[in-house]
């Protein structure tokens, strides 16, 4: 899971906003340093993160990847994934628009930015002024995500060639879509992630 559907699975647990999104800038145990309510939402966003990599559905979906670039798979699918929720918004959560819901989470991160880490901080300043989370149902975009991520961490370098991967796949990626992410939404419903 990316950005968009950690907020998603958190709104619908009821869960910090902002601690489900910083929880990838945050290392070891957070309970020192954020309040209650942020170290919980760090503490979901891991076990979303690992329960995701264990679906047999997403296991799966590995295998589509070629041997160039399978080893960064994980990281190309939290982004396609989020291509995906992005372009179903209307279907998975109707009460409340994609543009609506950035907004709102927007206004709930904001108001804690000044506590996280400074990689945190540029990060969202770019993902609001930019409007990732709407952008990323734009195939481009997830394009430009995967090409920027690579030039600026040199070992994955592999993602930029996932777009070819992504781009030959893509009906089956949406089906594996279809067959995961409604269960991810009721578990977050019934406060089991």
């Amino acid at each position: 899971m990316n950005f968009l559907a950690h907020l998603h699975l958190a709104h619908l647990a009821g869960s910090s906003l902002p601690g489900n999104l910083v929880a990838d800038f945050i290392r070891g145990n957070p309970t020192a340093r954020y309040s209650a309510e942020i170290v919980a939402g760090i503490f979901m966003h891991r076990r979303v993160d690992v329960f995701t990599d264990n679906l047999a559905q997403v296991t799966a979906t590995k295998a589509w990847f070629r041997p160039l670039t399978r080893r960064v798979a994980p990281i190309a699918l939290d982004i396609i994934w989020d291509h995906f929720l992005s372009r179903h918004w209307d279907r998975l959560s109707p009460a409340l628009t994609l543009d609506q819901f950035s907004r709102y989470a927007e206004t709930q991160i904001s108001a804690c930015d000044a506590d996280f880490p400074p990689a945190f901080t540029r990060l969202n300043a770019m993902l609001w002024s930019e409007r990732w989370l709407e952008r990323y149902q734009e195939k481009d975009f997830i394009q430009s995500v995967l090409n920027g991520m690579a030039r600026r961490r040199p070992r994955l370098q592999a993602l930029s060639d996932c777009w070819q991967d992504f781009h030959t796949h893509y009906d089956k990626l949406e089906q594996g879509f279809w067959h995961f992410y409604p269960q991810m939404m009721a578990l977050a419903q019934q406060q089991k992630l």
